[in-house]
């Protein structure tokens, strides 16, 4: 009998355990909202903005209305000569009636523009599935309008995400949203630019992938404190 047999053998022989039960989840999270205050929408905000500036990502508040005017506005700050983004997605065409300098559609197979995209573009921008407050997180959803490289590539990433969509932990997003129902091939969860402790293990930023995280946090609450502001000086 070779040693691979009797190996074998040996662990057919050995006595059958018990199958352990599945970890209750959803029961666990529900003792913890049982024995936690309630959760807000502006907590879930304040809570998301410290925990994406302790990962170095930064957090822009804007509205619907104004949003494409603030980027207009950052990648004149930070010098972006190029921004990538979905030619057919949601928010493509008030994209392009920004004005925004060097808008580059993502329209071609890789293959085809593979030099250009890793070395001739400097940002790009996506949408998001949503955040986790918990982590500060973003939830990234690729698809064919807007592939992952989009959000991997590029030196700065600009995401738009929706405040509504904030949830307090991962858990309470997979069941919001239904994530058992259907998922794409890559689903990305984004906690500030890239980094890596692989060197003599101390963390560093932008080491392979965006050096810098821009999120656009589309809140119009932002813009209604605004206005009971503006009233309030007159």
């Amino acid at each position: 009998m070779s040693a691979r047999d009797n190996i074998l053998q040996r662990l057919r022989a050995a006595p059958q355990g018990r199958v352990p039960l599945a970890p209750a989840v959803p029961a666990f999270y529900a003792a913890i909202r049982a024995a936690t205050p309630a959760s807000t929408r502006a907590a879930r905000i304040e809570l998301f903005c410290e925990k994406m500036a302790f990962w170095h990502g930064e957090v822009l508040r804007v509205t619907q209305d104004n949003w494409p005017q603030k980027l207009r506005e950052i990648c004149a700050a930070k010098g972006v000569r190029s921004l990538l983004y979905g030619e057919a997605s949601a928010h493509a065409e008030a994209l392009k009636a920004a004005g925004i300098a060097g808008l580059k559609p993502y329209d071609r197979p890789l293959g085809e523009w593979k030099k250009e995209l890793f070395e001739d573009t400097d940002a790009g921008l996506t949408s998001t599935r949503g955040g986790i407050a918990e982590t500060g997180t973003l939830i990234v959803w690729p698809d064919a309008r807007e592939p992952r490289l989009m959000s991997l590539v590029p030196p700065i990433h600009f995401a738009l995400l929706d405040a509504d969509q904030l949830h307090d932990t991962l858990f309470d997003a997979m069941q919001a949203q239904r994530w058992s129902e259907g998922m794409p091939t890559n689903a990305l969860l984004v906690s500030g630019p890239s980094k890596t402790a692989d060197i003599q293990v101390t963390l560093a930023y932008g080491a392979h992938g965006p050096k810098e995280l821009v999120v656009l946090l589309l809140d119009n609450a932002v813009n209604a404190v605004n206005e009971v502001n503006d009233e309030e000086g007159q």
